[in-house]
């Protein structure tokens, strides 16, 4: 069984006592997720609230904190870049790879989340794959062809004995931070095709494990009926992660089953 996971991704946000403030009010309000051992929460604050925010979390066997980037190389003359054993020094489980702000704004190409992806692996830090196309791809029909290109260039030839140890997130560029979000079954029907060619890159036991989401204007409205599909195994959250009643109900999200109690 797929634990599903929720991944906030704080972006370029937050002050200290913001940050603060946001988990101590988040632990508050996700009371019926702390009670539900089947679900994992991943916070990606920026690089300098790392180790405050995974102080906040220690001894908390659900959530998880996460990088929103990693450098390949394991040290030297790279300012400004951090090492995935610097990361898992800071107390990083996960670190986000390929987001598509990274590729646009800075370049990253499908060969650096290559080099991300497997020093993340080869150093125990579970990489969160992002791929997505953009609204134009998207209106010429190109979606599938875009995301298996992204996933193949970051994964083909990677070393993985388990499936647990990489995190897929499908974020459609035109729906991040825009308010438009996929349809739950246009979503599912994309993460399928990427859990389809995980199978053929690893082996269906392996690609039966590894955790699929989505993302792109995730919110308490959409959530719900996001988490019904079969293949979606939770979501990477921007915006709405950065307000702790919002990302509460998402982390809670409610299921057929839960709404029959």
């Amino acid at each position: 069984m797929r634990v599903p996971i929720l991944a906030a991704n704080w972006k370029m946000n937050l002050s200290r006592r913001e940050a603060k403030n946001l988990v101590e009010d988040l632990l508050k309000v996700a009371q019926p997720f702390q009670q539900n051992q089947q679900r994992e929460v991943v916070l990606c604050p920026s690089a300098h609230l790392l180790v405050e925010v995974g102080s906040l979390l220690e001894g908390k066997s659900n959530y998880g904190l996460g990088a929103q980037n990693v450098y390949w190389k394991e040290s030297g003359a790279f300012t400004g870049e951090l090492s995935s054993t610097m990361l898992r020094d800071c107390g990083c489980s996960h670190a986000i790879i390929g987001h598509s702000e990274r590729r646009a704004y800075f370049h990253e190409t499908d060969k650096d989340c290559y080099q991300k992806v497997e020093a993340a692996l080869q150093n125990n830090l579970v990489p969160i794959l992002c791929v997505g196309e953009s609204l134009e791809q998207r209106e010429a029909g190109k979606t599938k062809e875009i995301v298996l290109n992204q996933l193949q260039g970051a994964l083909k030839g990677q070393s993985l004995s388990s499936g647990d140890k990489l995190v897929i997130a499908y974020e459609p560029i035109w729906a991040i931070g825009t308010g438009k979000t996929d349809t739950p079954e246009g979503a599912e029907s994309t993460i399928a095709v990427l859990r389809q060619e995980l199978g053929n890159l690893f082996g269906e036991r392996i690609a039966q494990q590894v955790r699929l989401l989505y993302g792109g204007s995730v919110n308490p409205g959409n959530i719900d009926a996001l988490m019904a599909q079969p293949n979606i195994d939770g979501a990477l959250v921007g915006g709405a992660s950065l307000k702790a009643e919002s990302f509460a109900r998402i982390v809670n999200y409610q299921t057929q089953a839960s709404l029959a109690n």
